[in-house]
């Protein structure tokens, strides 16, 4: 959820978004239902943007490590009070310091290629450190989906503290972006109401032996 750009407004919303129950939880559970369908009992995976732990407490049991990241301490502080299984773990990082313990078996990336500082870099990262048939779970706001008014309120809501930086991408510059890094888009769609949120499963090829 939170990447080193905006850490303090994160920080600050910590509790508030701790509080805040999930808007659409048929949707957040069918999203979670196909990541479990795709990872394994022996997988090795890395959350960057963990937020406050939720995906990584629900998915994590199932695979054989789940290292879940974030750039914000306050954020890290709430996930690290859920009792959490011993596989489960949490560190405080950055979306590109994330990948001491690569190649990764898959990596998810929810709600946080909108908030790194460069899109495209993080995805080169990511896939770098992805093992060969590796897999990229994302769910993406795409601001530049948006109608033009909506557009327009976003700098003002920044300007008073209301949301946090992000980069107005759209759902075609996201799914350019992560095939010029090196994936194949194995699934693309939406769950739920938010039309601009785009879930997105690619894989990295099993030919590309770089590290």
């Amino acid at each position: 959820m939170t990447n080193g750009t905006g850490t303090e407004f994160w920080d600050r919303v910590a509790d508030r978004y701790a509080a805040r129950p999930v808007k659409d939880v048929a949707a957040y559970d069918a999203m979670l239902a196909d990541v479990a369908a795709r990872l394994t009992a022996t997988d090795r995976v890395l959350e960057i943007g963990c937020g406050t732990g939720s995906t990584a407490l629900c998915l994590g049991p199932a695979v054989a490590e789940w290292q879940a990241t974030d750039a914000s301490p306050e954020m890290l502080r709430i996930a690290r009070a859920k009792p959490a299984p011993g596989n489960v773990s949490f560190a405080l990082s950055d979306a590109d310091g994330a990948f001491d313990g690569a190649p990764y078996d898959a990596v998810c990336a929810f709600h946080i290629l909108h908030l790194v500082p460069d899109t495209r870099a993080t995805l080169a990262r990511i896939h770098a450190n992805l093992k060969p048939g590796g897999l990229l779970f994302s769910k993406t706001f795409c601001f530049g989906d948006m109608n033009l008014l909506m557009r327009a309120l976003i700098p003002v809501l920044r300007a008073r503290g209301l949301v946090p930086p992000a980069t107005a991408l759209t759902s075609r510059t996201l799914r350019q972006a992560i095939v010029e890094a090196g994936f194949e888009i194995e699934t693309q769609r939406i769950f739920g109401r938010s039309r601009n949120s785009q879930y997105i499963v690619a894989r990295k090829s099993t030919q590309d032996t770089q590290p």
